[in-house]
């Protein structure tokens, strides 16, 4: 029962599933209907199936036959008149073909127009496509032959920017043509062409301006020396509206017009060329001897091409190269000033130069650099200065120097370069430019005293007094009262003294101008300087001509009186610094003119000289002296060559009439002790072994003759007795002898007011002992006369008594 239900179940089932594969079978694709068939063969109902498939086809064929038995009737009518319409269609065939042959004859000539139309619109179509396309090909083969024509006419910076717009503007408009591609690339190797054609501009105008550097500087300094002229007319007469150039008037900005069509201003690359400064009444501005563009040109296209730091690096690199070649001196530049001017000149240019960069361009060089070639540059040319400076003996060349770095300092600075080095370096010049000037004043000063006649200047007339009087600063109211002929006391080296004195001021006064100092300064200067001159330069050039051998009392007597009056002029080469400098004597830390002292120390080296050739002189006539030691006869009159000496210093002291009192006074005494000591050693001297009381006389009376010149007052301002008092030693020591007074000497000897105070002793019995020895050999030789023997040797005795009693003395005074 179960079984049967099962059976059931499954049955119904089964022809539910065949039902529904029938209905997918009748509304699926042919196409699709595999998968459904497969079905029905995996299962085990197939026989069962195709009994429901043959039913459903019996059902559907009776479905069509009962529809198509519906509308026979119609289907019938239809076919009866599709059979009419085909005989009339065949006619309507046969027509249309007829009219078709006829249309096609026809139409056949219209047919070819039609198709030489159809080409002519093809044709136009494509010549309309090609100007379309060649309007866009145009402009750029225009900016590329504009490219061209400014790369073969050298304007580069145009150039790259039209390559610039070729690139990014026209290219990629038509990027899909061969020859563009070609452009393309061929742009970087024209950038690079631009690029170095560009540096090679720039390497040009660095050689060019290398060259020209002097030129350029040269001009520049003109422009400064133009503008001090002009700073000092103003300040000695001011005008209203005086035209001064600036700094900034000292730039020119130059015509830097990139797409200037001028072949001139892209190929001009260096210096212009100007005509001769010296016949233009303007000297033209230092930029506009420099045509810059080749600077500008490069630096806008390396800026462009994105390598403006290799241009800057570069260029700042060149230039620091070309610095150090500007900066190395040439070896023999001391020679000539114009060795010096040459060398400011090219550096002066050079900075020049680089301002305008500086200013004209963005970031080429900056200040920091400019800064730091600066310095190197004035280290380098402070060095080269002292050490060429160094070499120069010549004090104008030494001025001229000065004047020119002074100029040079000036120039630079108006560009903004700090000079205060050169100016310190301009004093460390200056103390040599002293020396120079004490070398070439001690050639004038020594031929000035070479020359001089030593003798008082004759005035014959009032013009030639006057015109001394004017050189020299002299005041002698007895002088002026006396008729000419007559003669100022001083020779003609005073007043040329004077004068070269204040020349020499002068000459220190020009270094000091245009220095920046300060009126105490410059007169410190110049009285420093002055000192020197005097101190060194002309006290020894004096103690030159006093120290000379063939220098005669004459001449000493002269240099006396001439340094007198120099000492007294002393006040007005005070008076005149102070003049010039504007600086009173009384201000603080004034710097006093020691010529005071020089010539005193001169006059004192003068006096010393006349005492020393004085007595010099009296050693001559003293060689003549011829003593016979041994005479016994009594002369009645001094030696001849005392009596000649006693001449020659009358003379000589004649002379001294117009030195001061003092002098002549010292150079009398001086020359009366010189020959009381060299009397006095004539007697004493050691050869003389013996002499007679009758020599001794002749001795007193050439020490009388002595006495006597004393007597006369040769040079007036002794008192009474003074002079004779260099003769005392030997009056009182012949005294002793000649009168025999023995007791005396010895009662009073060592008492102050004794009457041979002035007699020694030793030597005392020197002198004894020689006469001892000559009467001990007289008794010898007369030793026949016996009557004489007693008397001699009685005096023999005293003096051996005496002599006893002087050695006692003598030990007493030494113990």
């Amino acid at each position: 029962m179960e079984r049967g239900k099962m059976a059931e179940a499954e049955s119904l089932e089964t022809a539910a599933e065949h039902e529904r594969i029938l209905r997918e079978i009748e509304s699926t694709d042919t196409a699709c209907i595999g998968p459904t068939l497969r079905s029905v063969y995996d299962g085990e109902e197939h026989g069962r199936f195709m009994e429901k498939l043959e039913t459903r086809i019996r059902n559907h064929d009776r479905e069509i036959e009962k529809m198509c038995n519906f509308h026979y009737q119609g289907f019938v009518d239809s076919i009866t008149e599709l059979l009419k319409v085909r005989g009339e269609a065949q006619k309507l065939k046969n027509q249309v073909t007829d009219t078709n042959r006829k249309l096609q004859h026809e139409g056949k000539e219209l047919v070819i127009a039609m198709e030489e139309l159809k080409q002519c619109r093809l044709q136009q179509r494509n010549i309309s496509a090609t100007v379309d396309k060649l309007m866009l090909c145009l402009p750029v083969l225009e900016m590329y032959s504009k490219l061209r024509d400014q790369m073969k006419t050298k304007r580069h910076y145009p150039a790259l920017k039209t390559l610039e717009h070729l690139e990014h503007t026209y290219l990629p408009q038509v990027s899909h043509y061969r020859f563009c591609k070609v452009m393309v690339d061929n742009i970087p190797k024209l950038r690079e062409e631009i690029k170095d054609v560009s540096m090679s501009d720039l390497k040009d105008f660095l050689e060019s301006i290398r060259k020209h550097s002097d030129k350029i500087g040269e001009t520049a300094m003109k422009q400064a020396q133009q503008q001090r002229n002009l700073d000092n007319i103003v300040l000695q007469q001011p005008r209203v509206g005086s035209k001064r150039k600036s700094k900034k008037d000292a730039y020119t900005i130059f015509d830097t017009e990139i797409e200037s069509t001028s072949p001139k201003s892209e190929q001009d690359s260096g210096i212009l060329d100007v005509e001769d400064e010296e016949d233009d009444e303007e000297v033209p501005g230092a930029q506009d001897l420099v045509d810059f563009s080749p600077v500008y040109r490069c630096l806008h296209i390396y800026s462009v091409l994105g390598a403006r730091e290799t241009f800057e690096n570069y260029y700042r690199k060149q230039r620091r190269k070309q610095a150090r070649l500007v900066l190395q001196p040439p070896s023999n530049m001391h020679e000539t000033l114009d060795g010096y001017r040459k060398y400011f000149n090219q550096i002066v240019g050079f900075f020049v130069v680089e301002d305008h960069i500086l200013h004209t361009t963005q970031g080429l060089v900056n200040r920091a650099y400019i800064d730091e070639l600066w310095e190197m540059a004035l280290s380098k040319t402070i060095a080269a200065l002292r050490t060429h400076s160094s070499y120069c003996s010549d004090p104008n060349l030494v001025l001229d120097l000065k004047n020119l770095i002074v100029l040079f300092a000036d120039t630079l600075q108006v560009y903004g370069f700090p000079v205060n080095q050169l100016f310190d370096m301009l004093l460390e010049i200056r103390d040599q430019y002293s020396e120079t000037l004490l070398k070439k004043w001690a050639g004038i000063f020594r031929n000035i005293l070479d020359s001089d006649n030593y003798s008082p200047i004759p005035v014959t007339s009032e013009e030639i007094y006057k015109k001394v009087v004017g050189q020299f600063p002299f005041q002698d109211m007895e002088l002026e009262k006396q008729p000419f002929p007559k003669k100022f006391p001083f020779s003609e080296f005073v007043p040329k003294v004077y004068n070269q004195i204040k020349e020499f001021i002068y000459a220190c006064l020009k270094f000091s101008e245009d220095l920046h100092l300060s009126s105490t300064e410059v007169d410190d200067m110049i009285r420093k300087s002055t000192n020197l001159l005097l101190t060194r330069t002309l006290s020894n050039s004096l103690q030159n001509v006093i120290k000379r051998k063939n220098i005669g009392l004459t001449e000493l007597v002269q240099i006396i009186i001439n340094t007198t009056h120099l000492e007294k002029s002393c006040k007005y080469l005070e008076e005149f610094i102070t003049n010039i400098t504007n600086v009173l004597p009384e201000t603080v830390h004034t710097t006093k003119l020691y010529g005071t002292t020089t010539f005193k120390d001169a006059r004192h080296a003068a006096e010393e000289e006349i005492y020393t050739n004085l007595n010099q002189k009296i050693d001559q006539f003293l060689q003549l002296a011829d003593y016979d030691w041994m005479t016994g006869d009594l002369g009645s009159k001094a030696s001849d060559y005392l009596v000649d000496l006693i001449a020659f210093l009358r003379s000589t002291f004649a002379v001294f009439t117009h030195l001061p009192g003092k002098v002549a006074q010292t150079a009398c005494m001086s020359a009366c002790k010189h020959l009381a000591t060299s009397l006095m050693q004539l007697l004493l001297e050691a050869e003389v072994r013996q002499l007679t009381l009758g020599a001794l006389q002749q001795f007193n009376l050439d020490v009388r003759e002595c006495e006597q010149f004393a007597r006369s007052g040769p040079v007036p301002g002794f008192q009474e007795d003074t002079l004779q008092l260099a003769f005392i030693d030997l009056r009182q020591l012949l005294d002793l002898f000649i009168q025999w007074d023995w007791s005396t000497y010895l009662a009073d000897y060592g008492q102050p007011n004794c009457k041979y105070l002035r007699v020694n002793p030793v030597t005392a019995l020197t002198l004894l002992e020689k006469i001892s020895r000559e009467m001990k050999d007289t008794s010898r030789k007369n030793n026949m006369f016996a009557q004489f023997r007693k008397n001699e040797r009685d005096k023999q005795k005293l003096i051996d008594t005496v002599a006893k009693q002087l050695r006692g003395l003598i030990s007493s005074h030494h113990s």
